[in-house]
């Protein structure tokens, strides 16, 4: 049994502005069993108070304590770490905004860079690459939210922090010097944290992706179960390199862990 759950959101528990099938059921069953729920998601392009309205729209009781997001841990991470570097974000304003609250510096000026944040951005064009281009040299710290290749959609996937991340490192030559989201421990440890209790062995991950959410999961010592909502096939498993402990349809499925 467990004492704490962390959930994935994109794939898991919905996918664009539909609530997936068992979802609600779901995580009402984790709660009725005295789980502890946290939702913590790669997506870097809403705040977590915008989270919480959206979780509240489907029917999900949230308060902004129960999310974790990478644009939130990259924001605590370089406050707490590297209080003094200005950051050069190629991301959207989400991901600004949630720097901004944790009073980290930004500037727009590639000549005046100490760290470039990588992230998700739908707007991202060759003016953005020209400016990553010029504010990152040997001396800058690379970063990203999240090494995710696309986020679920309603209708397929759509490119994600992969495509910006490959483009800067194409025509910089340099390699991030950290990922922030899953699978870093840099967000297992920040959500362990917010549990404030327990153990990562009495600790389960609920995730759509093998790469990010499992070998979150399996590398802290946490139990794992993959939903095949998202951008995992039930195929895609037998060649996969993580194992999950749980296969569900969705993620309904876990009552037959509680």
């Amino acid at each position: 049994m467990f004492e704490s759950a962390l959930l994935d959101l994109d794939g898991t528990v919905y996918r664009s502005n539909d609530l997936l099938p068992g979802a609600s059921e779901g995580i009402d069953a984790l709660r009725d069993a005295g789980v502890r729920v946290l939702f913590v998601s790669n997506n870097p392009t809403r705040t977590r108070s915008a989270y919480v309205e959206k979780l509240t729209n489907l029917g999900i009781e949230v308060t902004v304590e129960d999310i974790i997001t990478s644009a939130w841990v990259t924001a605590t991470y370089l406050a707490t770490e590297h209080p003094e570097k200005r950051a050069f974000v190629v991301g959207e304003d989400a991901l600004r905004d949630e720097l901004r609250r944790a009073g980290v510096a930004m500037t727009d000026d590639p000549a005046d860079t100490d760290v470039l944040v990588a992230s998700m951005d739908r707007s991202f064009d060759y003016e953005t690459l020209t400016a990553a281009h010029d504010a990152l040299d040997d001396e800058t710290l690379f970063v990203a939210t999240n090494p995710d290749r696309t986020c679920p959609v309603r209708d397929g996937e759509i490119p994600d922090a992969a495509g910006m991340i490959g483009a800067i490192e194409g025509v910089t030559g340099q390699s991030l010097d950290a990922v922030m989201g899953k699978p870093s421990s840099i967000t297992a440890d920040a959500a362990m944290h917010r549990l404030d209790s327990g153990t990562p062995e009495s600790c389960l991950m609920v995730g759509d992706r093998l790469e990010t959410d499992i070998k979150t999961g399996l590398d802290a010592g946490m139990q794992t179960a993959l939903v095949l909502t998202g951008v995992t096939s039930r195929h895609e498993l037998d060649s996969a390199p993580y194992t999950p402990d749980y296969v569900f349809d969705s993620l309904g499925d876990v009552r037959e862990l509680v």
